[in-house]
């Protein structure tokens, strides 16, 4: 790889376990994949992946979750340069309170935070939170959301009349010495528009290379019109093992764990929602699975039998450590700097990638500055 790349961890804060189950909501599940609570405690041990060589981790947002600020918060003392990437919805907080709420982060963690910005794709869930905007209306209003968050973290002071966000004498009386980065993932043109104007960070989840490299390039054309760049991240899961038959072996592990009644339940509820991002995951496992972990092989050793019954990231990076190394330096090659990974269950498979994959893409155990 050119550049550094870097690597992040995963924070199971709905629950985990050795096999695969929603990770953010609470209707649909594979009781299995819960067996380990999200106490302060596990998700300490979790976090001890900065030891593992990991700079960050992505800690969700969803009505099966915990929330991601008070989880981050309590566990910023329990680690010492690990940064945590907060995932929050816009419409559910002010921008201004948001910015607020990032300010103090940044000066009681010494400045660890950043920012992921999860504009929704479950109508259902949406409207449970008391938010029913549509999926474009939602992106727009996002895009006010990030101008006054990012004016505000800038130590702008400033009115706003917005369709979606209004505000007068906005601003921060102690804005942050360290601006946290701004992350967004999200496949639709609106997700794209939006990222080009005000994101530090794209994040995609792990489609083949074939489907990945056509969308950066048109972020990138998107945000130089703007005259801005932007990063590029990927979400992505890892089996790694000394040999592909002992991955390929626990893939279908992990698959016959899942049960008939959670795949259905799951994709029911994909056909309702409505991300772009969501429904191209969809699109490559088409909701079966009949013939073992290798039948979802959707490219070379990128297995989207995650996506039976997860949402969001639905694919995982299969092969021995060698392979998983050599598929995320290919990722890189097109243009991805930063790897948000995970396994299952996450304490034990953080070591693991850690101590195996890591150490082959000449990542230290060092988290960034």
């Amino acid at each position: 790889m050119a550049a550094p790349v870097e690597f992040d961890w995963f924070l199971p804060t709905r629950g985990d376990g050795a096999d695969v189950g929603p990770a953010t909501t609470d209707r649909g599940h594979n009781a299995a994949a819960l067996r380990r609570r999200p106490t302060l405690e596990y998700l300490g041990a979790v976090a001890q992946a900065e030891q593992a060589g990991f700079a960050a981790v992505l800690t969700p947002t969803g009505s099966g979750c915990e929330d991601a600020w008070v989880v981050c918060a309590a566990l910023v003392p329990l680690t010492s340069r690990l940064h945590f990437l907060v995932a929050f919805r816009p419409g559910f907080v002010l921008p201004t309170l948001a910015a607020q709420q990032a300010a103090s982060f940044q000066r009681l963690s010494g400045g660890r935070l950043r920012l992921n910005i999860v504009t929704g794709g479950d109508p259902v869930e949406q409207r449970a939170y008391g938010d029913f905007l549509d999926h474009d209306e939602r992106y727009a209003r996002t895009g006010e959301f990030l101008e006054v968050l990012t004016r505000s973290l800038a130590g702008e002071r400033f009115d706003v009349d917005g369709v979606h966000v209004r505000a007068e004498n906005a601003g921060l009386t102690r804005p942050p010495d360290v601006v946290p980065p701004v992350y967004l993932g999200g496949a639709s043109p609106a997700a794209e528009e939006v990222t080009a104007r005000w994101v530090d960070r794209y994040l995609t989840w792990g489609e083949p290379p074939a489907m990945v490299a056509p969308r950066l390039d048109r972020v990138r054309e998107k945000a130089a019109a703007h005259g801005r760049t932007v990063r590029f991240g990927m979400r992505l899961h890892v089996v790694t093992r000394d040999t592909p038959e002992e991955a390929w072996a626990h893939a279908d592990r992990m698959l016959a764990g899942i049960p008939a009644s959670a795949i259905a339940a799951t994709q029911e509820r994909f056909a309702r929602m409505d991300s772009v991002g969501q429904a191209r995951m969809a699109s490559l496992h088409g909701g079966t699975a009949t013939a073992g972990a290798r039948s979802l092989e959707v490219a070379p050793n990128l297995w989207a039998g995650i996506g039976l019954v997860r949402e969001g990231a639905g694919t995982a990076l299969v092969g021995s450590h060698e392979q998983v190394a050599e598929r995320l330096a290919e990722y890189a090659a097109l243009g991805i700097e930063e790897f948000v990974l995970s396994g299952y269950p996450h304490l034990e498979e953080a070591w693991r990638v850690g101590e195996e994959v890591l150490p082959l893409l000449g990542a230290t155990r060092q988290t960034a500055p």
